[in-house]
């Protein structure tokens, strides 16, 4: 990495991020990562570093779900150093999505092929939770922070940003080392514990955001639809929030139930085969 770090990165890096170890798997993560890390301003030596550690990892692999799943974990490797860089810069946490508001939007806009992944079998997970999750983030990402920018300083949405970025940095570490087939108890015990905390500070974020949005959109009639018209059609997207807002009430304990159940099926399975050695 030390020889990483001292290398001059050309003006023309937009287009073209050199890795000490060039191969098909590791082009596609640098066109995945480069032009969008390079476009968002979050630094061309930190990009270099990234895309020259993935190339490393995915250089004797074949198959494109390595290749997606290293690339995932260097994309939100981007967003959480540009959230320190940007706290360190400012010396307060007010107001640091703005650091990352493009990249983010990118990123979480691209999760919707996850959907498509778990469809097609490539990740073993369920596709309605993951289409749950995913749409939820998106519609947040979307047509509420983006669409209000009233909410876009509010300290929940760092609360949401920030319990996304580690969970999916954890989570594409646990998919890249499991195809890797060296996948070690650390990430193991993260992806499976860490939630624990996350996701009700995601959830958290997420409500809050939400709330801190209604008087706006009532006031402004945001994406509201009014009578009459000639389609004799109304809707209320301040309706639309609140009954969203609610929907959190069953689905929530139903995923987070469901994750407990698979820690202690997987990390009981993982002693168990410790002691059995």
């Amino acid at each position: 990495m030390d020889e990483v770090a001292t290398v001059k990165p050309p003006r023309s890096l937009w287009c073209r991020c050199t890795s000490p170890t060039p191969s098909a798997q590791a082009s596609a993560v640098r066109r995945l990562l480069c032009p969008s890390a390079i476009r968002y301003s979050l630094g061309p030596t930190l990009v270099v570093a990234v895309c020259s550690a993935v190339g490393t990892c995915v250089k004797a692999v074949k198959g494109p779900a390595l290749t997606a799943w290293s690339a995932g974990t260097a994309r939100w490797l981007v967003i959480a150093v540009g959230l320190v860089r940007a706290y360190l810069a400012k010396g307060s946490y007010h107001s640091l999505y703005y650091s990352i508001e493009k990249p983010l939007k990118f990123f979480q806009t691209g999760a919707l092929l996850e959907i498509l992944h778990c469809a097609f079998g490539i990740v073993p997970s369920s596709v309605v939770l993951t289409a749950f999750q995913v749409m939820s983030r998106v519609f947040l990402t979307w047509a509420v922070t983006h669409s209000v920018k009233e909410v876009q300083t509010e300290d929940s949405v760092l609360l949401f940003v920030v319990a996304w970025t580690i969970t999916e940095i954890i989570r594409y570490s646990f998919y890249t080392f499991s195809l890797l087939n060296h996948l070690p108890y650390l990430i193991k015990w993260a992806r499976y514990t860490l939630f624990i905390v996350l996701y009700p500070m995601g959830v958290s974020g997420e409500l809050l955001t939400i709330y801190a949005a209604l008087p706006f959109v009532r006031q402004s009639g945001l994406y509201s639809i009014s009578l009459p018209n000639k389609y004799n059609f109304s809707f209320d997207y301040y309706t639309f929030l609140i009954l969203v807002m609610i929907s959190y009430i069953p689905i929530f304990p139903q995923l987070y139930f469901h994750m407990l159940h698979q820690r202690r099926k997987v990390l009981s399975h993982t002693e168990e085969h410790k002691k059995s050695e």
